[in-house]
């Protein structure tokens, strides 16, 4: 089965990605061809499924240690399992095809928590990472082949299993002679590095801090959950930066931590925001000044990001946007004036004709295809990693429909 589709010059994948912000599954079928170091991908479909009653509310309980206790994450690892095969179906069924058309499915999974710092507690370098949706489960309900759990083959040779988007991003985004940052702004920031007159060697991203975690999570917590994000950012834009808290919340480690570096819910979730929420009590905030500010600090620790850690070594000409923070007017406002002293003009994906929405998802499509043809995917000058791994674990359909 692999084999054939190995031999196949033009491949019918399936991407499924669920993010840190937990707003649904994203599902993009794509076809993929050309070299490998110069890929040919067209989006065919794509999808944005919200999860399904009750779900969503399941699975924040594992983000927490005290609360996701082992036979809650085996009973949604498989749960999620079926909603991504659901997910994969529907996305095809949208493009006009059958599952006996597509090749592949590669799926991210949905992550409760991520620990790329090396603890030696036990007398090993132990890391480690865990992505939920069982790969077997989307393999035996479509009968299609199916690659999952990528991030661990990364942080088992020393690299922190993320940002995995950067791989792509060379190959699809880079432009001769320029320096492009990419800004993937989901539920945590990240940045990518392109230097188009440099080679694979010299990308390098890493997360700026919260992206739009915070902003959520305050909406949920202001509006007694009926909100769950700030639409077009809006309340932000009626409200004024308080600077005290700002500069409070500036003072985070994290954001001086040297390269490589990740992060998550671990450190700017629940627990983080309950601070931020009894500062603004504590201090009379109204909700729109606190909303302000926090939108803002996502725009500041991106600003900060690149001032430590690409101006030393190149100018930029441009951010890109990309994530559901693009859709965030005020978050955009915040990201152009702290970029105007530096010259770089902010665009979104959207600007430039390409889709925010399905980045991700065509990302881990081409990622699942390269494991499956046994080629590396991942940049070790990212992660952090001694080598290049081939991420994935590949489950086998029992029969193919």
């Amino acid at each position: 089965m692999l084999e054939e589709i190995r031999r196949k010059p033009v491949r019918r994948v399936v991407g499924l990605m669920s993010g840190t912000s937990v707003d649904g599954i994203d599902a993009a079928l794509v076809e993929i061809g050309g070299s490998d170091e110069a890929p040919e991908v067209r989006l065919v479909a794509f999808e944005d499924r919200p999860w399904p009653a009750g779900v969503r509310e399941q699975i924040f309980p594992l983000f927490r240690p005290e609360t996701a206790t082992v036979d809650k994450i085996g009973y949604m690892n498989f749960l999620l399992g079926e909603l991504y095969a659901q997910a994969v179906a529907s996305v095809v069924e949208k493009a006009g095809l059958a599952l006996a058309d597509i090749d592949l499915i590669g799926s991210h999974g949905q992550t409760i928590w991520h620990a790329p710092e090396v603890c030696g507690k036990d007398g090993f370098p132990v890391s480690f990472t865990v992505q939920i949706g069982e790969g077997a489960v989307i393999a035996a309900r479509t009968g299609v082949p199916t690659v999952s759990d990528f991030r661990v083959a990364d942080m088992a040779v020393g690299g922190q299993g993320a940002p995995l988007v950067p791989f792509s991003e060379y190959l699809l985004y880079r432009r001769p002679g320029e320096t492009i940052l990419l800004q993937n702004i989901g539920g945590i920031g990240n940045m990518t590095v392109l230097s188009g007159d440099k080679g694979p060697e010299a990308v390098y991203a890493f997360d700026t801090g919260p992206g739009n975690m915070i902003i959520d999570a305050v909406v949920s917590a202001l509006t007694g959950g009926k909100e769950t994000y700030d639409a077009g950012g809006a309340r932000a834009a009626a409200g004024r930066v308080d600077r005290a808290l700002l500069e409070w919340l500036r003072q985070d480690p994290y954001y001086a931590m040297p390269l490589p570096k990740t992060t998550g819910r671990e450190r700017f979730g629940v627990q983080y925001v309950d601070k931020i929420l009894a500062y603004g009590r504590e201090h009379g905030l109204s909700d729109a000044d606190l909303l302000a500010t926090v939108t803002d600090l996502t725009a500041w620790s991106i600003a900060d990001a690149y001032q430590r850690y690409v101006l030393p070594r190149r100018q930029a000409t441009e951010l890109v946007v990309g994530g559901g923070g693009s859709y965030n007017a005020a978050l955009l406002g915040f990201l152009r004036e702290r970029f105007a002293p530096y010259g770089i003009k902010v665009h979104t994906q959207e600007d430039l004709g390409w889709s925010s929405d399905a980045k991700e998802a065509v990302a881990f499509a081409l990622l699942a295809d390269c494991c499956v043809r046994e080629k590396p995917n991942v940049l070790p000058s990212v992660t952090g990693a001694a080598t290049a791994a081939v991420m994935g674990k590949i489950s086998l359909p029992p029969e193919r429909k």
